[in-house]
């Protein structure tokens, strides 16, 4: 296994004017990811799953150019106002951990996604190749960088509790 990618990992982080239970619903509803995503175009929850908790599972659409495929997830944290994590997985090959932390600072909240590599070696040599995508790491950096600035622009609209 080549260790030096295996595991590699993005960690973004932002300062948002809103409470951590904001976030967290807005993160947790995966069915909305295609609102706040650059690569992700829509989610939806499988089986009996209709929000988050531990064990369920929903199918992801993605798109990278002209390029289009689909994943599947299974919630592995959902703390409210803590903690919201899936990983997900290709058929039968692990492909990420992604979560997403919530930190309140005072009546901000700093929220944290960071992005954990899960591919085995053989899948990250040719992924450059059948992703289109040569730094997986900057890529996916650039895009949480994107996620997180849509999430704190419509956390920061909703109104206080």
């Amino acid at each position: 296994m080549d260790s030096a990618t295996v595991g590699e990992k993005a960690v973004v982080d932002r300062i948002v004017a809103a409470p951590a239970e904001v976030l967290y619903e807005l993160v947790s509803d995966v069915t909305k990811m295609g609102s706040w995503s650059p690569e992700t175009t829509s989610c939806r929850w499988l089986g009996a799953a209709t929000g988050p908790a531990v064990g369920a599972r929903f199918r992801g659409a993605n798109r990278q150019g002209w390029r289009r495929w689909s994943t599947t997830s299974t919630v592995v944290s959902a703390e409210p106002g803590h903690q919201f994590a899936f990983e997900v997985t290709l058929g039968p090959f692990p492909i990420s951990r992604w979560s997403y932390d919530f930190v309140p600072e005072g009546d901000r909240c700093r929220l944290t996604e960071t992005w954990t590599d899960l591919r085995q070696a053989w899948m990250v040599r040719i992924s450059p190749v059948v992703m289109g995508v040569p730094d997986r790491a900057g890529h996916n950096r650039e895009g949480m960088e994107a996620t997180l600035a849509n999430l704190a622009r419509a956390a920061e609209e909703v109104p206080a509790p």
